[in-house]
């Protein structure tokens, strides 16, 4: 059963750790190359923010983006502030993320996120503590996979796997960590691939980033998945 409130509570945690983070860097460091490709930091740290506020407009029954276009541009505008402008637009756009979960509401509702995906709004909480957490990650300052909360990694295995399960495009797998941990996602039929890991490098293959190299496949190839 999802538990909001137990996410939101890891939301405002990992946020505060990020907060941290970022506040060691400098202007230079802020427009310095990201894990993601053609991303700098200041791409994902505009994108963070802008993710809390287009959850916000989820929560409150507006469209997440008002296009894909204007998405991409609010992020490029963005991304070349100095620190402090990215300081500041995170603790705001964190304020009224946590100010619209703070509101009375029905969370078994369901809700329209990008691209007509649906969901229960209990679950965005998570969606959120995913952003944080794997942005964090991706913003290549000393916050590693590794460093992940092991329930957080777990639970976004279980989430992907979940996305992934009967997918056309992806292969019958068996995903075992080897800290702890199977399941089973992907087409029904055939017999099924086993992958072995430490779960964060399965989180990391199954969230299309690095993590592939340190999977056993026992040989064959390792399928590249179709991206989320």
């Amino acid at each position: 059963m999802i538990d909001h409130v137990h996410d939101l509570t890891a939301v405002r945690e990992a946020t505060d750790r990020l907060l941290d983070a970022v506040g060691e860097l400098d202007n230079a460091a802020v427009a310095g190359p990201s894990r993601l490709p053609g991303w700098t930091r200041g791409h994902l740290l505009a994108h963070l923010a802008r993710n809390a506020d287009a959850l916000v407009n989820v929560l409150e029954g507006r469209p997440m983006y008002a296009s894909a276009e204007a998405r991409d541009a609010d992020i490029e505008r963005d991304a070349s502030r100095p620190l402090d402008a990215h300081l500041a637009d995170l603790r705001e756009s964190a304020a009224r993320f946590r100010q619209a979960t703070d509101a009375p509401a029905d969370w078994t509702r369901t809700v329209t996120l990008r691209n007509g995906v649906t969901d229960v709004a209990a679950r965005v909480p998570f969606r959120r503590l995913v952003e944080v957490e794997l942005h964090h990650v991706d913003l290549r300052i000393g916050y590693e996979p590794a460093d992940l909360p092991a329930e957080f990694t777990a639970r976004e295995i279980e989430f992907l796997t979940e996305r992934f399960s009967g997918h056309p495009d992806v292969p019958a797998l068996r995903l075992t960590a080897t800290d702890g941990g199977t399941w089973s996602t992907g087409r029904t039929e055939g017999e099924p691939l086993a992958v072995t890991g430490t779960a964060a490098a399965l989180m990391c293959w199954l969230a299309g980033r690095q993590g592939g190299p340190e999977l056993e496949t026992g040989g064959a190839p390792l399928p590249v998945l179709p991206p989320l």
